[in-house]
């Protein structure tokens, strides 16, 4: 999907928590999409800690576990950049794979904010940066809100 994200309607409980999980990885873009994710939360008043797997193939892994400790959503966010090896669409699969297997298997919502993109120009017009097309951190945010 590109350009303007839906209006959705977000009422979340309060009191609620949300886990924002980023990979170590392309820290300028995942920064941007962290300041995404903390406005969305911020909008609605909402308690959210943030933490950092090593890629984004741990993403999944790591928004079990913070549901498990009690968190009633989480965010993920990072970007995956496609090489010259078939391991782009490894890594895709596994990571878009492995989210919606946690939020089914927990019946939680995972924001997804991972970028999959040709190069970084792609991805710098995805994080509401200064002349973004979109802000896929800030969108990933108010997914999870919506379906709290």
């Amino acid at each position: 999907m590109s350009g303007s994200a839906p209006t959705v309607k977000v009422n979340p409980p309060l009191g609620s928590k949300v886990a924002v999980v980023s990979s170590s990885w392309h820290t300028e873009i995942c920064a941007a999409l962290i300041a995404g994710a903390v406005k969305a939360m911020d909008e609605y008043k909402i308690s959210y800690e943030i933490s950092y797997v090593p890629g984004s193939f741990e993403l999944p892994l790591a928004a079990q576990k913070s549901l498990d400790a009690g968190f009633d959503a989480a965010v993920v966010l990072g970007l995956v950049l496609k090489g010259e090896t078939p391991h782009f669409d490894y890594v895709c699969q596994g990571v878009t794979q492995g989210v919606m297997d946690v939020q089914l298997s927990r019946s939680k919502p995972v924001g997804f904010g991972v970028l999959m993109c040709n190069d970084l120009d792609q991805a710098i017009d995805r994080i509401g940066g200064e002349g973004s097309k979109e802000n896929k951190g800030y969108d990933a945010g108010i997914a999870a809100l919506a379906l709290l």
